[in-house]
């Protein structure tokens, strides 16, 4: 049936079953770090700093990795990322006693390096695939590929908490590097040999990108994901638990659930934003989209330090947020792949990644240490803080007459 398929579909599919196999592990190695780390013991701020590597690797490894994918080839980038994700996932499968802070920071900095390399590699496929005439098919295939991903890191995450509860951390992660054999030799196999690779090889010097539009929307990207992170990654599955009593189940279940519903929201936003009617999103859009996400971050950050009803504010509100979220995230991942270069396009998207892995980090930094010091409500004015800084930043993007 796949071999009848024309050959650009036939590499899409691949890639994108590739990129899914690698994000559902990738959900559930996060939950099942927060939560078995909590269960030993662990503060918020050192379990925060369990991702410092992880997600600092991945400033690197998308800046140095764009240029690698232009000089390579995709299809070895990617390849070498699930290669990484099976040595972090073997490296934690030890016993209990090596499983110190220095042990899974190293662990946790391949696993960064890993995912990063594999996203990278994914999205800047995309442009490889498709004609640049062919915008509205670029902003569906890139939504579909984010939104589908998004949905099933939120399986990850239920999927960390169910495993955590009924087989243990241990064979939990043994499981998730067996599963990620197959996929490497499928993908050894199968994938295109010489997908996005430049036709003319790329220096060194070029990893930075010298366009205005790649500069700004990777800016605004770097405190997006910032937003996110401050109170998403760390603070809020160890509230729901610590402040709420949920068990592990609950909170690994309920930010999955989060999780694939943002996914949806977000391989539906070309809808959402009026692809249907025959438009492409220009700067315009994502600046409207991060005002209405502050907003919503205000009013949450608001009910929630005033004490009305937290739980109900926080699961609700969380939700509203996950969707317009989501829309951000998707007008962002087109315009980026929109913006890049056609030859050599995973320097660009390498570079932007660079940025919103950036923001991760020191989202994730300041979630574990401003949870610590005050709680949920700080790390939420924060996010707010981070969402306005998003949006001003959003003002210079280049605001294009729409077809």
């Amino acid at each position: 049936m796949i071999s009848t398929l024309d050959k650009r579909v036939r590499q899409y599919i691949l890639v994108t079953f590739n990129y899914w196999n690698f994000t559902l592990t990738d959900g559930a190695l996060r939950m099942l770090v927060v939560l078995y780390f909590h269960d030993l013991g662990y503060s918020t701020l050192e379990i925060a700093s369990l991702f410092l590597f992880y997600e600092f690797f991945g400033v690197v490894t998308n800046l140095i990795g764009g240029w690698l994918g232009a000089r390579m080839g995709l299809n070895r980038t990617m390849n070498i990322g699930l290669a990484m994700q099976i040595l972090a996932l073997s490296m934690l499968a030890v016993p209990t006693d090596w499983l110190v802070i220095p042990w899974v920071m190293a662990a946790q900095a391949i696993s960064g390096i890993a995912k990063d390399l594999n996203k990278m590699s994914a999205k800047s496929a995309i442009k490889s695939l498709v004609p640049d005439e062919q915008q509205n098919a670029l902003y569906r295939w890139v939504a579909i590929l984010t939104g589908s991903k998004n949905t099933l890191k939120g399986v990850g995450f239920f999927l960390g908490g169910l495993l955590l509860t009924f087989v243990g951390f241990k064979l939990a992660v043994m499981i998730m590097a067996g599963v990620l054999t197959i996929v490497f030799v499928c993908s050894l196999v199968f994938l295109e040999s010489d997908l996005g690779k430049a036709k003319s090889k790329p220096k060194f010097r070029h990893l930075f990108s010298k366009s205005k539009s790649v500069n700004t929307l990777s800016a605004a990207r770097m405190f997006l994901f910032g937003a996110r992170d401050v109170w998403f990654v760390v603070a809020l599955p160890i509230y729901l638990g610590s402040v709420f009593g949920w068990d592990h189940l609950l909170v690994g279940g309920f930010i999955a659930v989060w999780v694939m519903a943002y996914g949806v929201v977000q391989g539906g936003a070309p809808r959402i934003t009026g692809k249907e009617k025959g438009h492409v999103p220009d700067g315009r859009a994502v600046l409207v989209w991060a005002l209405v996400l502050s907003v919503i971050t205000g009013v949450i950050a608001y009910l929630v330090q005033i004490g009305w009803q937290p739980e109900a504010v926080i699961i609700v509100g969380l939700m509203i947020f996950g969707a317009v979220f989501a829309i951000n995230s998707s007008l962002h991942s087109y315009l980026i792949v929109s913006y890049a270069k056609g030859d050599g396009v995973s320097l660009d998207v390498g570079f932007y990644y660079m940025a919103n892995a950036m923001g991760r980090l020191v989202g994730t930094v300041l979630s574990g240490w401003v949870f610590q010091l005050g709680g949920i409500v700080p790390c939420l004015w924060v996010s707010f803080a981070f969402l306005l800084a998003a949006s001003v930043i959003s003002i210079k993007l280049p605001q294009l007459q729409k077809h």
